[in-house]
């Protein structure tokens, strides 16, 4: 049985315990009205009642139709007892215990008996039982009409929540299936952008931008700098080649190695010198012992560097500045170059250089970036990353 139909069994059987305990109290409140049956009577039916109870609420634990047998036995003792053992015909309150008995307490049996044919038969079998001999016993304190037609609707009702809950719960299980796989299915393209956008900056950072020397024939890179670059581009494909996952570790180069935490100041000083055999003179102001985690490390650090791609490329001069300083909270780095500048505006929003290679990628570890420039007055971009 799978777990579907055992939570449906599980939620008839405590809707039947519910059912049948709340009735079988009603009743047994109504025979404890004065005057409503002898105090021998009622001696005699009240262990039976809590006999009962006991079988009812065990019929909420377990699927054994043995429970169910015995609930019927037992409701229909009280039933005759109460019918029978009084010298004067039963009271009103004694008629009105016994019809919470047939027709509510022992119907609530039919909530578990609509699973199955055998229990389904079990469930007719006990109806024409209680119908019949509630019937004749009550035959002459009211019509029979009456009686059969409280016990009818009765178990009608108990019935059709039975079916009601074995058809709904089928139908909710096939819709949280549904929402599942749609939750993993969005999750999953999640997925796949995510990594499709760290492909993207991945191949700009690196390749594209040493593609882009090379068509520009180096102009201002030494001979050997391009070696340099070209060669770390190399193993850094052979090893996606080989399937690894590339983890940026410091600017301009992509480590496998997995690092906690690294000082700022230890890994500046490559971008410094990466940038000068490029020919871009870089001066470092502030502090650069900062310590950050390796994950918000590596985004700032890639940022930066992508910043001085920039200005090296675009701005027409050789020489930028880099500002680092810090608080509690958070660590900033000011890049400021004296070149062309340009208007905000005119920033093609299809170019990765900026809007995924420096914004996008501070925003993943808490951090922005923001962008000051125009025509004639240089450019200064801001860089924040949570400590």
């Amino acid at each position: 049985m799978d777990l579907i139909d055992k939570e449906r069994n599980r939620l008839l059987q405590r809707t039947a315990r519910v059912f049948g305990l709340s009735f079988t109290v009603v009743s047994l409140v109504c025979l404890s009205l004065p005057g409503a049956v002898d105090f021998a009577t009622y001696a005699i039916c009240f262990p039976l009642y809590v006999v009962l109870g006991f079988f009812q609420f065990m019929m909420g634990r377990s699927r054994s139709l043995g429970w169910v047998v015995a609930s019927y036995f037992v409701g229909l003792t009280i039933i005759v007892l109460v019918t029978t053992l009084p010298l004067t015909s039963p009271s009103q309150s004694a008629i009105s215990a016994v019809m919470q008995i047939a027709g509510a307490s022992l119907a609530s049996a039919a909530i578990v008996l609509t699973i199955d044919t055998v229990r389904r038969v079990a469930l007719v079998t006990g109806f024409v039982m209680v119908s019949l001999t509630t019937a004749l016993l009550t035959l002459a304190s009211q019509p029979i009409s009456r009686t059969l037609s409280a016990i009818v609707l009765g178990w009608t009702v108990a019935a059709v929540i039975g079916f009601w809950v074995s058809a709904g719960v089928p139908q909710v299980a096939r819709r949280i299936a549904s929402i599942g796989r749609a939750h993993r299915a969005e999750r999953q393209a999640s997925e796949t952008e995510a990594q499709r956008r760290q492909g993207a900056r991945l191949l700009h950072d690196t390749v594209l931008a040493t593609l882009t020397l090379l068509a520009h024939s180096g102009v201002g890179v030494a001979p050997d700098a391009m070696r340099q670059q070209s060669a770390d581009d190399a193993r850094l494909l052979r090893q996606l080649r080989l399937g690894a996952t590339p983890t940026p570790q410091s600017s301009g180069n992509y480590n496998l190695e997995k690092v906690e935490e690294t000082v700022l100041g230890t890994t500046l000083e490559s971008v410094k010198q990466r940038f000068g055999r490029m020919g871009l003179e870089v001066s470092w102001h502030g502090t650069g012992q900062v310590l950050l985690p390796s994950e918000v490390l590596d985004a700032f650090l890639l940022a930066l560097a992508e910043c001085l791609e920039n200005v090296r490329r675009h701005s027409g001069v050789t020489e930028a500045h880099v500002t680092i300083t810090d608080d509690e909270t958070t660590v900033r780095a000011m890049i400021t170059d004296a070149g062309v500048g340009f208007l905000l505006d005119d920033v093609d929003s299809a170019r990765l250089g900026f809007k995924e290679s420096v914004v996008g990628r501070l925003k993943e570890v808490g951090g922005r970036a923001r962008l000051f420039s125009s025509p004639g007055s240089g450019t200064t971009v801001v860089l924040e990353v949570p400590r």
